[in-house]
């Protein structure tokens, strides 16, 4: 019998939400009394909502309390750690204009959870002193230590998805936390199915091949869950167990 997992979209910041979504799952293991479980975030823990420093707070003191958590890495999470190493480096999955401090990024709110002020006449050099004052290297640390990926013998969990053609054991980090159309189109079953996020969506939806599970807590709508049987899976909210959304593989 498999063990029971849940998993947990991207986060942003949302702290609120990320409490709640916890007490659905702690209210579905007590109902169908699960042993065992495992619960994976999905990555993508910062940016864009106001609490990005409450959220890893909150995860590393879960996790060092023992709960059977995973975290996996998004691409705005190492953003955030390439900033902190050196705030002239940028991503190189990142389109040129772009740097983690552009507006539509949500790096300035992340910033000001800890603290620190954006501001456009502030000097790059200056900004990085007061963001590694500010933040601690413990969350440096935790972010630079997260893993891409997490499986189990029927399901392969990553943040944004897997480049088709390529065995699961054979993926890279800039595909697993930064793939978008060439995944999201491709129709034929992978060797497991990949639960991921990374892509807004307006519910959680089964393709066959894949699930995806953001549904855009990056823009102040939900943070959803899901708990996933042998051969079922259910959104996990406050009424309980919920049928998702279920579209042919090869969807948007």
């Amino acid at each position: 019998m498999l063990q029971t997992v849940y998993a947990i979209g991207d986060i942003h910041g949302d702290l609120d939400q990320l409490r709640a979504v916890h007490n659905f799952i702690d209210a579905d293991i007590s109902a169908h009394k699960v042993t065992d479980p495992v619960i994976i975030h999905i990555g993508d823990l910062v940016d864009r909502r106001p609490d990005s420093k409450g959220v890893i707070d909150y995860l590393i003191k879960g996790m060092a309390q023992g709960k059977p958590w995973v975290v996996l890495k998004g691409n705005h999470d190492r953003m955030f750690a390439v900033f902190l190493r050196d705030p002239f480096a940028a991503d190189p999955i990142l389109r040129p204009d772009y740097t983690w401090l552009h507006p539509r990024l949500g790096g300035r709110e992340t910033l000001l959870s800890y603290g620190v002020e954006y501001l456009e006449d502030k000097p790059l050099e200056q900004l990085h002193a007061e963001t590694l004052a500010a933040v601690p290297d413990t969350h440096l640390q935790f972010l630079e230590g997260l893993p891409n990926v997490w499986q189990n013998q029927q399901y392969f969990f990553c943040h944004a998805g897997v480049k088709s053609g390529v065995p699961l054991d054979q993926q890279v980090e800039d595909d697993l936390i930064w793939i978008r159309a060439p995944f999201h189109i491709w129709a034929e079953p992978y060797a497991k199915i990949i639960i991921h996020g990374h892509t807004p969506i307006d519910q959680v939806t089964h393709y066959g091949n894949r699930i995806n599970i953001d549904t855009g807590a990056a823009y102040g709508k939900r943070l959803s869950a899901i708990v996933l049987g042998e051969t079922d899976v259910w959104q996990v909210m406050a009424e309980g167990r919920q049928d998702v959304l279920h579209l042919p593989p090869g969807n948007i």
